[in-house]
């Protein structure tokens, strides 16, 4: 039941976080939030910020490592093909192995299942790029994106956030 109740949670957090736009001024502002508070709490993550055409924010914290920007890259095209949350797709796959099933036509290669990766949408433009995180426990990836994103747009985290992850 936890697993579909996060799914309806994520799906809440795809809806809700839209931005009216988003430009280079907007992917510095939360990439620099997710670095600030990266630095505050020693998370050794890479952040990567883009529209599906090019990169607009990228940074590297200390102690992230040379397999995050390749996790980072395979969630960004998972975001692109499937214009939604990785984290949504890792619960609602339900693949221990991190692959799409072998129809879905998808390389390991080039396609993970990895929490991480969020949507940009824009309203009135739909999905345009991904904000992502690497380094983390994939939830908890997931959940700096959101409370970034949340930040940005006013909204209070809290409202959104997935519950503490059952043991």
């Amino acid at each position: 039941m936890a697993v579909a109740e996060d799914i309806e949670t994520i799906k809440r957090q795809e809806a809700t976080l839209v931005f009216s736009t988003f430009d280079e001024a907007v992917a510095f502002k939360i990439g620099s939030v997710i670095r600030e508070r990266a630095l505050a709490e020693n998370m050794p993550i890479i952040v990567d910020i883009r529209t599906f055409d090019r990169p607009l924010f990228y940074a590297a914290m200390p102690g992230s490592n040379a397999s995050n920007p390749d996790w980072a890259r395979r969630k960004i095209n998972v975001v692109k093909r499937f214009l939604r949350s990785t984290y949504r797709m890792v619960l609602e796959q339900q693949r221990p192995d991190r692959s799409f099933k072998p129809g879905e036509g998808l390389d390991i290669v080039d396609y993970v299942l990895a929490g991480g990766g969020f949507p940009i949408t824009v309203k009135g433009a739909g999905v345009i790029g991904a904000i992502t995180v690497s380094g983390l426990p994939e939830r908890d990836d997931h959940g700096v994106v959101v409370e970034a994103i949340c930040s940005h747009l006013g909204l209070d985290a809290r409202e959104l956030a997935l519950p503490p992850e059952a043991k």
